[in-house]
Parts: C-alpha cells; sequence; structure tokens
C-alpha cells in the first residue's frame, strides 16, 4: 500500500509539514535533574522524519509535576537544555512541539517543593491515580496520588500565568509549537469533568464554567506565540485516574467551537482505548467534532495503524494521527511506512526510566539492513 495521503504534506497553522505522521507525546521518564540532555538530543533528533514531533509532556511549575525524572520548562538550565534538543531536530531536518502540562491532582507530596499538596479544581482524590516517586532510600516506584486540595479562586491566574511563562520559555528555546495538554485527566481535564469539578464560582458549574480555565490558558499561549502555532489535546470519554464525566460530548463540542474560533493551529484527539478501554469513536462524534473545528487541522491518537490513518484522512475525518508505541520502537516511522516495511515491537520494560536501552538503540531499515 502507498499511502499517498499519510505521505503528503499538511498545514498546522502557519507550519508546513512534510508528511501527516505526528509524534505523539510519550513520557518516558529519563530526564533524571529534570533537565533534557544528550540522550533527549539524540532521541528526538533520531525522529525527526515525523512530519512533526510533539514532545513529552513538560511540566509548567514545580508544583505541576507529578512525577520524577520528567522534563520541565521552567527554570534557565530546562530552557537551555530543551533549545539543544529544538537545534539537533531542526538540524535533522524536523519540527518539534513543547507540550505542556499540569498533573493536577495526579501528583503526591513527595514530588512536590517542601511536600506541599499537589492542586486540583476541588479536594477530590483521583481513585486508581499514581505518581512515580523517589522514596528517601534513593529507591523509586508508584505512590498513590495523594488528596489534592482544591485551587482558590484568587490563585487561578497563577496558574494561567504558569502557562504563558512555559510558553515563553518554549519560544525562545526555538520550538515551532506549543500544545496545550488538556487530555488523560490531568488539570485542564478535572476542570472540565463533572466528577472531578465541584466548585461553586466562576470555574465550576456549567460546560462555559467548567472550560473557562483550559480556554483562558489557551489564549495566554495564543498571546504568546499566535494561535497559528499553538495545538490542544483533548480527550473525551477517558476514563483513567478516577476520572469521571457525565457530560463529555457536550464539553467536547463546546471546546471545538470555541477552538474553532480562536482558529488554533490543530486539535489533537486522544481517543479513549488509549488506556485500555473499549470504547471507540464514533464516526458520527468524528464528523460532529469535524464540522465544529474547521479552522483547523484535526489529528486522533489511539493505537493507529498506517491504513487505519489513510482511511482517515480519506474520509475527511481528520488530516493525520499521531504515532506512540510505534515512534518508541522505530524512529524511521516515516520511511518504514513509505517501504510499508515491517515495524520494530517496543520493550515494554524500557517504556519508563533507565538509560540508553529502549531508547536510543532502536534500529532503523538502514542499520537493520547493514
Amino acid at each position: 500500500m502507498s499511502f499517498e495521503k499519510l505521505l503528503s504534506p499538511v498545514r498546522f497553522g502557519s507550519l508546513e509539514l512534510p508528511n501527516r505522521v505526528i509524534m505523539a507525546p510519550l513520557t518516558r521518564a529519563r530526564c533524571r535533574d529534570q533537565i533534557p540532555g544528550e540522550m533527549q538530543q539524540a532521541y528526538y533528533s533520531q525522529r525527526a522524519g515525523a512530519g512533526m514531533i510533539i514532545s513529552e509532556a513538560t511540566n509548567i511549575s514545580e508544583g505541576a509535576r507529578g512525577y520524577v525524572f520528567t522534563p520541565g520548562i521552567f527554570t534557565d538550565a530546562q530552557e537551555a537544555g530543551w533549545k539543544k534538543v529544538v537545534d539537533s531536530v531542526h538540524e535533522a531536518g524536523g519540527r518539534m512541539c513543547l507540550q505542556l502540562w499540569h498533573v493536577g491532582r495526579v501528583g503526591h507530596e513527595m514530588v512536590h517543593p517542601d511536600g506541599r499538596k499537589p492542586v486540583a479544581p476541588s479536594a477530590l482524590r483521583g481513585e486508581g491515580a499514581q505518581s512515580y516517586v523517589q522514596f528517601e532510600d534513593g529507591s523509586e516506584g508508584l505512590q498513590d496520588s495523594s488528596v489534592p486540595r482544591a485551587l482558590e479562586t484568587k490563585e487561578i491566574p497563577d496558574v494561567i500565568d504558569e502557562y504563558r511563562q512555559a510558553a515563553i520559555r518554549a519560544k525562545r528555546a526555538g520550538f515551532d509549537m506549543v500544545e496545550v495538554h488538556a487530555a488523560n485527566a490531568y488539570l485542564l481535564q478535572q476542570f472540565m469533568a463533572t466528577g472531578s469539578n465541584q466548585r461553586t464560582d466562576a470555574y465550576g458549574g456549567s460546560i462555559e464554567n467548567r472550560a473557562r480555565l483550559p480556554l483562558e490558558v489557551v489564549d495566554a499561549v495564543c498571546e504568546v506565540m499566535g494561535a497559528d502555532r499553538v495545538g490542544i489535546r483533548l480527550s473525551p470519554f477517558i476514563e483513567i485516574f478516577g476520572l469521571t464525566d457525565d457530560e463529555p460530548k457536550a464539553m467536547a463540542f463546546y471546546m471545538a467551537e470555541q477552538l474553532n474560533q480562536r482558529q488554533l493551529a490543530y486539535l489533537h484527539m486522544n481517543e479513549p482505548d488509549w488506556a485500555g478501554g473499549d470504547i471507540k469513536l464514533t464516526e458520527e462524534f468524528r464528523s460532529a467534532i469535524r464540522e465544529r473545528f474547521a479552522s483547523g487541522a484535526l489529528i486522533f491518537c489511539g493505537h493507529y495503524t498506517a491504513e487505519a490513518t489513510e482511511q482517515l484522512i480519506e474520509n475527511g475525518h481528520g488530516d493525520g494521527a499521531a504515532f506512540g508505541r510505534p515512534y518508541i520502537a522505530n524512529p524511521d516511522l516515516v520511511e518504514r511506512f513509505r517501504q510499508d516495511a515491517e515495524l520494530n515491537k517496543p520493550d515494554e520494560a524500557t517504556y519508563y526510566g533507565g538509560d540508553e536501552k529502549g531508547y536510543t538503540d532502536y534500529p532503523t531499515l538502514q542499520e537493520q539492513a547493514a
């Protein structure tokens, strides 16, 4: 199969991409000091053949963290580290987007400054949510997330400013785009979902109120980057970390309409089956989202194959797909699609933490042939 549409150029806002194979954001937990280094330079530049690379989720502040060994974008050293990564990707001919992340209640005092509680829209623990922490004896492991404290209304502008400052640093570091992470049961989705948001102020209750913080974050980031250089990730219907929502479809439609008005570069929809669920987005839902978000590119993510993405584009339901696990094991994924070649299989044991093994040592087709 030739995958003509998948391998054809596309425009995301003001950025031209050579193909529609997007590298999905993948947390790999290999930044032991929260600063991207030489391993990250090698890892991302190996994958520069993607239409665009979306970085691993990156903490916008110390209090946004939920996992040790994940990178940040709130210090000069982190900004400098990311600049070297972006420069390496650009030198290899690629384009790169930084995903901005705040975990909200999916956190633990052990990874926060001075043992502070994680913050959330309401003081409700995410059942089943776990943080990856480092214990006093130096060992590492998962710990049930802490009971969070509810953000006070007067604190919310500070959170928005953390996103703004992170976007400023991302722009200085040379990123082509930024993506607002409003998916996967983290802070911004916690505000959108009925089960995690029991507020009675301007940020709770109605759909418009629950969507207020994500949209104010988008507006702040757009002020820095320009809307044509901003994307957002949503995951309606997802059920992880104890997240529940009585109005996921209505919220998704409202967000799509609001983002369309803002003329965002792209909308990135993460599908529920990513988390092991059996919910598939219907064709009717895809068409409805496409109708409501017509001003920018629309991509989907969740166990996609090249064949499925070609059909998605052919049907007019999307402009491409983000590939996660395939990009872990196949740095030359685009070339493998072009040649319809067999894909390497990822080693699940090396997904998180560790060193170069399972990170930068997967062979390309050319290396395998040699």
